[in-house]
């Protein structure tokens, strides 16, 4: 461990105060009142507690002034020698900025109109080793010395939430907009459940898996991609709607939309079908929003969205044509493959289906501001979606789009056992992974009967994305994952 100067002195600084009998981490505080609370509350001669982090220290001999964060907010702190005990007044001394400490006394207005607590009784709760970078914000609002290394802020975000406050409301408003959800699904009569995070035959979504070794049975298991297979298991069993809110994993590639870990809403519906999930969706959006106090006008990235309903609602199709210029379902694969390498997208690809919707991606969701339905999506690119009455080849799904993020995915849920079957069998043969097996255990329930449905998956991070103005996952995931330093 490589020690700098600064942590070096604020070591030697620690075994000083040891040597004056002060544990620089003690077991046990007071409880504190918050410093939001003693802002409205105002001056009183009575002694106020309150424990927070030293964030600014002003010296003037014999008296000193410090700022003082907890979670609720900040409130100045003077430190007099002569009010002080002669130990309180050493503690003082060994005291950095970053250091977490203990207050009691009397709150008082300063001569320049300053709310600020008096103290009496100071107390060392915990001695940083490790100084924290110091952002200043000057009297015109500009900040000073700001950390720009967001690597380094992903990789620490102790340090992110603790210089960052947008960055810490993100982290409160993901929170207020997950309970959002789930209290609308609760209130309209949907069940929370837990399914298996793994799972001996995965599937739900196409994605490479993670692997593992489940020891004790000498059997490979695999991280979930999806949590659909387990919840219709639930819905066959007679509970009409459920949902589960948590983590899936896919063995993919990180980018500024991608994390290989993400979390995700999964719902199922009886009795409705994509277009009752259309309705649920512009449902949960607004709620949202609101949850976090922005209404359904806001801004993302520069562009004011509108997420009130309707969402304007496009074929995917129609939508294609339109935008290439052309009917690329007629095209044959060399054509696709051809067209890709000029336009310099999906490079190495010749998979017929992957081609298409990367084609898509290009011309159509690249363009896609305000809140989007793509519907009807053709029966090649979703194998296992009802095929809407009347429409040959093209089926009953829909995904969600807003400023070229792909939000949420949704189906009229197929419930033919035997076409599932054919769909799960030809899977199987073509995955690297699946050895050419099924999961018979949903298909167990599927031919015990399961409703029509209605199922969407929402992600979660993406939501928050949007709503909270965010340039990357990664903003809205409190520990992304990243490579290792290198050596």
């Amino acid at each position: 461990m490589n020690i700098s100067e600064q942590e070096q002195q604020r070591i030697e600084k620690l075994e000083k105060l040891k040597k004056l009998g002060v544990n620089p981490f003690p077991t046990r505080c007071g409880t504190p009142i918050p410093v939001d609370l003693v802002r409205k509350t105002g001056e009183t001669e009575e002694d106020v507690m309150v424990c927070g982090r030293i964030i600014a220290r002003r010296d003037h001999g014999k008296t000193v002034f410090v700022d003082v964060r907890d979670a609720t907010g900040e409130i100045q702190i003077y430190l007099g020698k002569k009010v002080l005990s002669e130990k309180n007044w050493e503690i003082l001394e060994s005291l950095d900025l970053g250091d977490i400490i203990q207050i009691k006394g009397p709150v008082f207005t300063t001569r320049m109109g300053e709310l600020t607590l008096r103290c009496l009784e100071l107390t060392l709760l915990t001695k940083t080793i490790r100084p924290l970078p110091v952002v200043k914000v000057d009297a015109d609002g500009q900040c000073h010395d700001k950390v720009s290394d967001r690597e380094l802020l992903y990789r620490h975000r102790c340090i992110d939430l603790l210089l960052n406050p947008a960055s810490k409301k993100r982290f409160f408003d993901r929170s207020r907009i997950i309970s959002a959800l789930r209290s609308y699904l609760d209130s309209n009569g949907y069940l929370e459940v837990d399914t298996p995070v793994l799972q001996p035959v995965y599937g739900g979504a196409a994605a490479d898996p993670f692997v593992t070794q489940y020891t004790s049975m000498d059997e490979r298991y695999y991280l979930r991609i999806a949590k659909e297979l387990y919840l219709k298991r639930v819905l066959t069993g007679g509970i009409d709607r459920v949902y589960e809110v948590g983590k899936d994993f896919r063995n993919e590639g990180v980018d500024r939309t991608h994390s290989p870990e993400f979390t995700q809403l999964e719902m199922y519906e009886a009795w409705t079908d994509y277009n009752g999930m259309m309705k649920r969706f512009e449902e949960m959006a607004v709620i949202s929003a609101e949850a976090i106090g922005i209404g359904t006008l806001f801004e993302y990235m520069g562009k004011v969205l509108d997420i009130s309903a309707p969402f304007e609602r496009i074929s995917f199709v129609d939508a294609l044509n339109k935008e290439s210029g052309e009917d690329l379902f007629s095209w044959d694969d060399i054509a696709l493959v051809e067209l890709a390498s000029r336009l310099e997208i999906a490079p190495g690809v010749k998979d017929r289906l992957t081609l298409i919707d990367k084609l898509f991606d290009h011309f159509v969701v690249a363009n896609i501001e305000q809140p989007t339905f793509v519907i009807d999506y053709p029966e090649e690119l979703s194998p296992l979606t009802k095929v809407k009455d009347g429409c040959e080849g093209i089926t009953e799904r829909f995904e969600v789009f807003i400023m070229g993020l792909e939000l949420a995915n949704a189906f009229s849920e197929q419930n033919d056992p035997l076409f599932q079957r054919r769909v799960f069998e030809k899977q199987a043969v073509s995955s690297t992974h699946r050895d050419g097996e099924v999961d018979e255990d949903f298909l167990f329930a599927l031919e015990s009967g399961m409703p029509p449905a209605g199922g969407m998956g929402i992600g979660i991070d993406r939501l928050v994305m949007i709503l909270t103005n965010a340039g990357s996952i990664r903003d809205t995931i409190l520990f992304p994952h990243l490579r290792k330093l290198s050596e």
